[in-house]
């Protein structure tokens, strides 16, 4: 069974339960990864932890090495991803300290993230319109339900995550603007780790934490660091419950079609891609490139 990798969006910078912990610091082709990597066992399974904003919280969401993070992960063995990112609810249902199994991303960053592995030499097109993987949907969703309803808040199945740029909240008019295109909630980084992550062949999914309304809810209006803080820590500590509970009951074996994307995705000449290139993307395309 490949490793489990467990990003921490705030307010996760660690994780408790891991055993016979070790320190990893790696570099990679595309520059330093947020943090330095935690590596142990979390109920008997082999996993990786890493904080997305770096421990104590120093890099933004426009500013993660994305590219890096998942690249790193790749390198350790990790063949599945749990994220946990804290985010704001676009939907009167989803309320404040509620978890959402996100299934779909729109992306709305005007900045520079680097959002493929291929370029250099290299053309991929890999499918997308499922970005999510969907054993882990149902499996996070069947065991957390369960655990959520113990801690009296609802987990909910399915979900639209509209990337935003950041480090600012919304504006009133871009809340209302994603509310009447079907958003449900509303984050700053998880888009380009799915993406990266499907292109490097590695299952996906998000665990969202709702810690707010945005700004469009006529009771919630202005958004305060307090207030999201607040609920940051109290959803931290729940999410921290499920990742265990779904940790345990992961199998062995992955069936999904993430563990194959790049079988028929690779579109260049494979004589024509530069060394290098072949090179930096061993651990990626090693099996389809030689």
């Amino acid at each position: 069974m490949g490793r489990i990798g467990i990003i921490g969006g705030s307010g996760l910078y660690n994780l408790e339960g891991i055993k016979n912990i070790k320190e990893v610091e790696l570099n990679t082709p595309f520059g330093k990864p947020s943090d330095k990597f935690i590596l142990g066992i979390m109920e008997d399974k082999d996993v990786v932890f890493l904080p997305r904003h770096g421990v104590g919280h120093r890099i933004s969401p426009s500013e993660i090495n994305y590219r890096a993070n998942i690249y790193a992960l790749k390198s350790l063995g990790v063949e599945r991803i749990i994220s946990v990112t804290a985010c704001g609810s676009l939907k009167e249902e989803y309320r404040p300290l509620d978890f959402v199994v996100v299934d779909q991303f729109v992306d709305r960053t005007n900045q520079a993230r680097h959002m493929t592995f291929f370029n250099e030499g290299i053309v991929v097109h890999i499918s997308f319109a499922h970005p999510i993987c969907p054993e882990l949907i149902d499996l996070i969703y069947d065991t957390g339900y369960g655990i959520s309803k113990e801690l009296r808040i609802k987990m909910h199945k399915g979900g639209t995550y509209i990337n935003m740029e950041g480090p600012a909240f919304s504006t009133l008019a871009e809340s209302n603007l994603y509310r009447s295109w079907g958003m449900d909630v509303i984050g700053m980084t998880n888009m380009v780790e799915a993406r990266l992550a499907r292109e490097a062949e590695i299952c996906y999914s998000t665990l969202a934490c709702v810690t707010d309304y945005d700004c469009w809810h006529p009771e919630y209006e202005k958004i305060t660091v307090e207030m999201v803080i607040n609920n940051l820590h109290k959803n931290t500590e729940n999410a921290k419950k499920i990742l265990g509970a779904v940790i345990k009951k992961l199998p062995a074996k992955r069936t999904c079609v993430c563990k194959d994307a790049l079988k028929n995705a690779i579109i260049t000449d494979r004589k024509l891609i530069p060394a290098k290139t072949k090179r930096d993307l061993e651990i990626i395309i090693g099996k389809y490139v030689k």
